[in-house]
């Protein structure tokens, strides 16, 4: 088995064994409405989250480095200085402390879009957390397990994390997804809503999945995404966005925002939705979203004031599940700026004195 979904609860116990069910609904050969209510059924029920992996063999890192390695040529990639320190230090090569890797695991888990009320004066404000920037709860200690139990199925054999490749390009070759016009991996059944992992092994699989880059039929006729962007980051003429005119780019790191985003383009507490909420592709996967903890006024008036005690920092660590920017003084300035612009009207009842 190349390919399957793997289900688990919460706790580690329950995530163990729940992923026995792998491959037993249909789901991932979606096409049809009875997935997405199949999915919705299981989140309704329990926390569940769920998978579906592809395996393939090192030997194609060198094609792989050739990818971006091309890309950077021939000048599709942009210069910007944030966006350059995210990629120059990932390249597809063997670890030094793994040199018996021969197979890399990439993993999608459907991750939920999902959603936080702030309350201040007497108003509540809904704000919006996308997939990835919060934890789930499934660590990669608990993934690791998986690949040996589920996946490999073998004693004896290494896995062990690679953080340090292009995740995007990796489930596009190995044909777990397929590029959007908006430059996002679409993994079938998940639409965009997902979160990639991979993992080295020195487990060599019978099925070595390696494809063509693949791009979405439905995105060769369909500009929604282009049309729709704040930025005008997305091209009709490719699928290579501006990353310099993207709002992520930005909103993820410290400083003040460029002049040319405007207050009305924030939508997100981190990141941006604008263009997966109205994907077609993401059709009804935006429903299976989830709720976070309500933060308390003055919780909400200590962030935007930018003063964060231990207290606050514990208890938003823990009601945004461990929300980078709302767990740690050195981030904290990031949430403080970003909840400002999206509670921005909410600002101007507050009294000088309490910034």
């Amino acid at each position: 088995m190349d390919s399957s979904m793997l289900s688990s609860r919460q706790s580690r116990r329950g995530f163990l064994k729940n992923s026995i069910i792998a491959g037993t609904l249909s789901y991932l050969e979606y096409k049809g409405l009875f997935a997405l209510s199949a999915l919705k059924e299981r989140i309704r029920k329990s926390p569940d989250i769920f998978y579906k992996y592809k395996t393939m063999s090192v030997a194609h890192f060198k094609e792989l480095q050739e990818d971006i390695d091309g890309l950077r040529n021939k000048g599709k990639l942009s210069r910007h200085k944030i966006y350059r320190s995210y990629i120059d230090e990932l390249k597809f090569e063997i670890p030094d402390n793994f040199p018996t890797a021969k197979s890399i695991v990439i993993i999608s888990k459907f991750t939920r879009l999902m959603y936080v009320n702030f309350h201040l004066n007497g108003k509540t404000y809904e704000v919006m957390i996308p997939p990835q920037y919060y934890s789930d709860g499934i660590s990669s200690e608990d993934l690791t397990e998986i690949i040996h139990k589920e996946i490999i199925k073998k004693p004896g054999y290494r896995v062990e994390r690679a953080d340090k490749v292009h995740l995007k390009l990796l489930a596009v070759r190995s044909g777990l997804g397929k590029y959007g016009r908006n430059n996002l991996c679409f993994v079938d059944g998940m639409g965009n809503f997902i979160t990639l992992v991979a993992f080295f092994t020195d487990f060599e699989f019978e099925e070595d999945h390696w494809q063509e880059l693949a791009l979405l039929d439905a995105c060769r006729n369909c500009v929604i995404c282009y049309g729709i962007c704040p930025t005008n980051c997305i091209t009709k003429e490719n699928f290579v966005i501006n990353v310099g005119r993207c709002i992520t780019l930005f909103n993820e790191v410290k400083g003040k925002f460029p002049r040319w985003i405007l207050p009305s383009m924030h939508n997100a507490l981190v990141g941006c939705m604008k263009c997966q909420l109205r994907c077609p592709e993401n059709e009804g996967f935006a429903g299976l979203s989830g709720r976070l903890e309500d933060v308390t006024e003055d919780e909400t008036l200590k962030i935007l004031q930018g003063k964060p005690d231990e207290g606050l920092l514990n208890s938003l660590s823990r009601k945004l599940k461990k929300f980078v920017p709302a767990s740690s003084k050195e981030y904290f300035p990031i949430f403080t700026r970003n909840l400002r612009a999206l509670i921005r009207p909410g600002l101007s009842t507050i009294k000088n004195s309490d910034f």
